[in-house]
């Protein structure tokens, strides 16, 4: 083989991955587009069972406006981060502000809760959600969560819901947050993880993907990818939360992909693959909704917090 054919051969691979992670992001954004412009809210009952399913509580959902819910949580963050008055905290794919407006109430008006959102309609509906909650202490930013808007050690801790498996990149997220986080600042998310192989059917698909599933990767990468990135005292632990609760929504998929299909424009073919793969395959088997705490090197501010059961 010439080195002129290897050198093609490895350029046409090269633009065969970008085109499949640009697709993949394109049909992310396509989805979450539609749901931020869909009427889900805690109003919804499949939507207030979902969230409460997850952690949040009946307190929490109702001190904040219906529209910042539309059920796409496996977790509540905010409830295991200790939170503290006048931090900063960033909530990667901050989507219509729920877990930012919680954040914000926790931060005080002395701190600041600041939300990251590649889905310009889902920043539009936060914002929207902020001025109709006269919350003062919030900021949304429309952006990629591996290219974040932010300043080198400007973060006390980083917050996400459900998001970071829906990058392709997921090393690149991780090194951005260590990027931006102060020396002793810390991570607490909710995610998707793996806990074994997933079918190639599920693996392969891109419903699966957008719907929070096929992008997930093994817990015991997760943790090393963050290791690798420079965080110490890395925890992750399984909720034990059943990812099936997403069939309490009305024409619910799967996973984070909460759909009331009328509300979909175009994309129906996704939920109804989807919803097959689920009828055959019971994701709980291979994937687990996870805690995720880590602690970025440096000097630890008073009562940090590097996991759920590290502090008094």
């Amino acid at each position: 083989m010439s080195e002129g054919t290897l050198s093609e051969k490895v350029s046409f691979a090269a633009n065969g991955l970008e085109s499949v992670t640009n697709r993949l992001v394109d049909s992310v954004k396509s989805k979450y587009g539609s749901v931020a412009e869909s009427s889900l809210s805690t109003d919804h009952d499949g939507v207030r069972a979902v969230s409460e399913a997850f952690g949040y509580t009946t307190e929490e959902l109702t001190s904040i406006p219906a529209g910042a819910n539309m059920g796409l949580s496996c977790g509540n963050p905010t409830a295991t981060a200790r939170l503290r008055r006048g931090e900063v905290v960033v909530d990667l794919g901050s989507g219509g502000g729920l877990d930012v407006f919680l954040a914000s109430k926790l931060v005080g008006p002395e701190g600041r809760a600041i939300g990251i959102d590649m889905t310009l309609p889902m920043i539009e509906r936060a914002r929207a959600n902020a001025h109709a909650g006269n919350f003062t202490n919030v900021e949304f930013h429309h952006a990629n969560i591996d290219q974040l808007p932010l300043a080198d050690a400007s973060v006390d801790c980083v917050i996400s819901n459900c998001v970071i498996n829906l990058v392709p990149d997921k090393p690149a997220v991780f090194r951005e947050i260590a990027r931006v986080l102060k020396p002793g600042g810390r991570l607490a998310v909710s995610d998707i993880a793996l806990k074994s192989e997933l079918p190639e059917a599920i693996a392969s698909s891109l419903a699966a993907y957008v719907g929070c599933i096929g992008g997930a990767i093994p817990i015991d990468t997760y943790r090393k990818e963050l290791l690798k990135a420079g965080f110490k005292f890395v925890e992750i632990v399984e909720s034990g939360s059943d990812l099936n609760a997403y069939a309490k929504i009305e024409n619910q998929s799967g996973c984070c992909s909460p759909a009331m299909a009328s509300e979909f424009r175009g994309t129906t073919s996704l939920h109804e693959d989807l919803s097959s793969l689920l009828s055959t395959y019971d994701v709980n088997q291979a994937a687990a909704s996870v805690k995720v705490y880590a602690l970025k090197p440096g000097a630890t501010a008073s009562g940090s917090c590097c996991g759920p059961d590290c502090c008094s």
